[in-house]
Order: structure tokens, then C-alpha cells, then sequence
């Protein structure tokens, strides 16, 4: 029988599909503890998922010194600007689902696809084609109409 090897589409499209179904998760959830409150226990879940993940690979032993000693200073600030800035989006994402509808807050939220168009040909010499650009435009534009409409 043939090993199933998927590409990076099919791992981002999952991602879509878990980050909708997050919204709504959320959403409900939230209402019954404050959002802070919300993000703490959602990381507490993706925490203690990792853990059994690093576990089941074989890959938990030893983690801490290998990670300080095999990894560069610059990998290691770079992760914990990652973290960091996850925490923050996270903390504003359970914010904004708390006080507005899921089907507007999520749209928003996917405005980070411009950003990241943005942020990547700025800072990492990223480029996009005319077609490229066009499609960030129009998921603008679409995050725009879902958010703000009446």
C-alpha cells in the first residue's frame, strides 16, 4: 500500500479548515468565560497536544539542552518574537470574538494574508506578481465586505 505524503496545500488547506472551525468553537466558548480567560485554556489544549505529539515522535527527551545548544541566537530571538507576537494575536483574536459576530471577526483576523504579502516583500524580499497582488486586493476586499457589512 502507498504512503500518503501531503504537499503543503493540502496541510494549508487543513489549516483553513481547523482555523474556521476555531472561530466557531471559539465563539461559543467564549461566552461562558471571559476571553483572556478563553486563550489561557485553548493554550493549555495546543500545549498539551504538542506535548503528546513531541512524545509520540520520539522527539521529548533532551528537548530543552538541544534546543539552547543545536540553534542559533538569531533562531532562538526569532521564535520567541513568533511566540510573542502568537500570544498577542490570539489575545486580541478571543477579544474581538467576545464582543462582535464570528463571521465578522474571522474575516479580519484574515486580513494577516495581506500583511504577510505586505511584511514578506519588505522584509524578506518577497515577490509577487501583478496576478499575486490582485489576489491579495480581492481578499481585502473580501475580508472588508464580511467585516462591515450591516
Amino acid at each position: 500500500m502507498a504512503q500518503f505524503t501531503a504537499g503543503w496545500q493540502v496541510w494549508a488547506l487543513l489549516a483553513a479548515v481547523f482555523a474556521a472551525l476555531t472561530a466557531i468553537f471559539a465563539k461559543v466558548g467564549v461566552e461562558g468565560v471571559g476571553p483572556d480567560q478563553a486563550t489561557f485554556l485553548r493554550t493549555l489544549v495546543i500545549s498539551s497536544c504538542l506535548l503528546l505529539i513531541l512524545y509520540w515522535k520520539g522527539e521529548l527527551g533532551g528537548l530543552a539542552p538541544r534546543v539552547l545548544v543545536t540553534h542559533s541566537g538569531k533562531s532562538l530571538f526569532f521564535l520567541l518574537l513568533s511566540g510573542l507576537a502568537t500570544a498577542a494575536s490570539w489575545i486580541c483574536y478571543f477579544r474581538a470574538l467576545d464582543l462582535g459576530q464570528a463571521s465578522q471577526v474571522a474575516p479580519l483576523d484574515k486580513m494577516s494574508v495581506v500583511f504577510v504579502a505586505i511584511f514578506g516583500g519588505l522584509f524578506l524580499g518577497e515577490q509577487l506578481s501583478l496576478l499575486g497582488w490582485l489576489g491579495v486586493a480581492m481578499i481585502a476586499g473580501g475580508a472588508a465586505l464580511m467585516a462591515f457589512r450591516s
